[in-house]
């Protein structure tokens, strides 16, 4: 791995500044390959232990069988302030992909990206700290304002903040609650969703994020 981008170390004054300064580097637009390896990221959190447990699993995006897994436990030392959760949760997490036997082609984080108030959450993060392609889905809102997409399976609406287009509500599932979609790293929206969509089957949540955060919060 090349030097890291910056230190974890740090004050929340510190992590504020970082996040409007480390901003202006995401990349809005498609700069990835062909995606072959998807890999889910998830953090839990073992609060009797004061650890985070990253997990990773990864993909094979044409069938959607598992190909690779891996676990991490770290202590946290970041204190849980909203906005702020990739400060407490990459470092486990940066150290779970390492151990991949190879770098997957898109990530897909279990949180926002672009979608963010400062427009650098956990999925921007770990992809401009990475430079690999990253993709932010998450479950719930934490910014703006959300329109009601169609019922269908595949429908969106935009998710916009102060005039802006941040991301996507997303129908995966018919008849069931969408969820939020935004860009991390060198990925545009509309792949972004594409990728999330291929991803996704019976359940909410693409097989990626929900199969990594199934292992997240099982202990070995």
């Amino acid at each position: 791995m090349t030097a890291p981008l910056h230190a974890w170390d740090i004050s929340v004054a510190e992590a504020i500044a970082l996040q409007k300064r480390f901003a202006d580097r995401v990349e809005c637009d498609d700069r990835l390959g062909p995606v072959e390896r998807v890999a889910g990221v998830d953090v839990g959190y073992d609060k009797a232990r004061g650890v985070a447990r990253a997990a990773v699993v990864v993909i094979d995006a044409a069938t959607l069988d598992t190909v690779e897994t891996a676990i991490v436990e770290r202590s946290t030392a970041f204190p849980y302030v909203p906005g702020l959760l990739s400060f407490r949760e990459l470092p486990a997490a940066i150290d779970a992909l390492e151990r991949l036997a190879g770098a997957p082609d898109v990530l897909l984080c279990d949180g926002h990206g672009f979608a963010h108030p400062r427009r650098f959450g956990i999925a921007s993060h770990l992809g401009v700290f990475l430079d690999l392609p990253s993709i932010g889905v998450a479950k719930s809102r934490l910014v703006g304002e959300a329109g009601e997409p169609g019922l269908e399976r595949g429908d969106r609406a935009p998710l916009t903040h102060k005039g802006e287009v941040i991301g996507t509500v997303l129908r995966t599932r018919t008849g069931v609650s969408p969820i939020f979609v935004s860009i991390g790293h060198r990925v545009c929206l509309d792949t972004a969703v594409q990728i999330v969509l291929a991803c996704t089957t019976r359940y909410r949540l693409p097989e990626t994020t929900r199969r990594a955060d199934r292992l997240s919060k099982t202990r070995s």
